[in-house]
């Protein structure tokens, strides 16, 4: 009677086992970023999707399984980041991946993603190659586009009617893919514009002395910038010393972020029009939630990077959550129209492109207290600025 009971029973408790042991594992998560070269941006980032993790482990983790993030550096190099990704791969058996901050970067680890057949959700890179021209079912991102960030500056710059623009940004995807965006979108709005300066240094190696005096001998009513952290820095200091912008209005697509302002304490650039991350006074309950959490966890304020962190692994388990398993095709289906609440409120993932419709806060900077604020500012929902599904489909070929 016991051999018979266990030939009947037998599989079937060996699958149960198998089942109990498989839902109390962990589910693993690669990420790969750029730490040790933009650490201004990316060690709140980390703070931020650290955050997460623990609030979404301590309420009984993602379909019974608490979430194992193994984090790898990529130097900000493509090639590097490609190679510690394939390590996570072959080695930790992950299937699914977010992080990416270098637009550069980000372009490499979607062709892996597309290669491998992993899941892959950006939080940062602006690049629009891996929503678009390179865009892949496989890839999907929480922040705004470059197209999206451009946009909202570009609606703000042709209201004012300025015809004498330059151009500063860092030569390399993200800045390239910027400033294209803009004179092109301003130059739809605004016919009669013109670029008489174009300044492109390497990222990392800007010579803000060359760079304004340039600036200075070309005369143009507005400047749009695309420079950030040191480079950023250099900049506004050179640029303040010889009165650059005394008279020139400054449009500048990162410099809004706590991140890039902070550092530059008193010597902020007063009337820049900006996107960023007001965190102090955002009065929603969202926002406020998340702040007052993030402040009594790390005794700091946050950054945009925590809030992009903290969004991104929430829109992982609300993915998961929804998928029933964290297969990479259950993942693709279950992040078509996937609404995920963060700390700007309810965004929602576009089966268009895969771009989620989180947007920012666009508005001036202003100095109090020996340190720069934005003021006056309002927020720009992200399916504000977003092409027409028909430009999405011509941009996006099917693949």
């Amino acid at each position: 009677m016991s051999q018979m009971f266990l030939r009947r029973w037998l599989p079937a408790l060996v699958v149960a086992v198998a089942g109990a042991c498989h839902a109390q594992g962990v589910i693993k998560i690669g990420e790969v970023n750029s730490y040790k070269v933009t650490p201004s941006y990316l060690d709140h980032y980390k703070r931020g999707w650290q955050m997460a993790q623990d609030e979404i482990n301590a309420g009984g983790g993602v379909l019974g399984r608490k979430l194992e993030v193994i984090s790898r550096d990529d130097n900000g190099n493509p090639g590097d980041a490609v190679r510690v990704a394939e390590e996570l791969y072959s080695r930790e058996g992950v299937r699914l991946y977010f992080g990416g901050f270098l637009s550069n970067v980000a372009v490499a680890l979607a062709d892996f993603s597309k290669n491998r057949q992993v899941f892959y959700l950006f939080g940062e890179p602006g690049t629009d190659r891996v929503i678009w021209s390179e865009g892949n079912r496989y890839v999907h991102r929480l922040g705004p586009s470059t197209y999206m960030s451009v946009a909202m500056l570009a609606d703000e710059a042709a209201k004012h009617k300025k015809k004498r623009w330059a151009l500063v940004y860092p030569n390399y995807e993200l800045g390239q893919s910027a400033a294209a965006t803009f004179k092109k979108l301003l130059k739809s709005k605004q016919p009669d514009v013109e670029f008489v300066a174009e300044q492109a240094p390497p990222l990392g190696k800007v010579d803000a002395g060359a760079i304004t005096q340039a600036l200075l001998d070309a005369k143009p009513d507005a400047i749009f910038n695309v420079l950030f952290g040191a480079d950023l820095g250099r900049f506004v200091r050179e640029g303040n010393s010889r009165k650059l912008f005394d008279s020139v209005q400054v449009y500048s697509m990162l410099t809004g972020r706590p991140e890039y302002l902070d550092p530059l304490g008193a010597e902020a650039p007063k009337g820049w029009i900006v996107t960023g991350y007001p965190w102090y006074s955002i009065d929603t309950p969202e926002n406020k939630k998340f702040v007052e959490a993030y402040r009594k966890k790390f005794n700091d304020h946050p950054r945009l990077g925590s809030l992009v962190g903290y969004s991104t692994l929430h829109s992982l388990a609300q993915g998961l959550r929804k998928a029933g398993s964290p297969e990479p095709e259950a993942l693709i289906g279950a992040f078509k129209g996937l609404q995920v609440a963060t700390p700007m409120g309810s965004v929602v993932f576009r089966p268009q492109d895969n771009q989620s419709t989180m947007g920012a806060y666009l508005g001036k900077v202003a100095l109090k207290d020996g340190k720069g604020y934005m003021v006056d500012y309002r927020y720009v929902d992200g399916a504000s600025v977003v092409p027409p599904d028909g430009e999405v489909s011509k941009l996006r070929p099917l693949k």
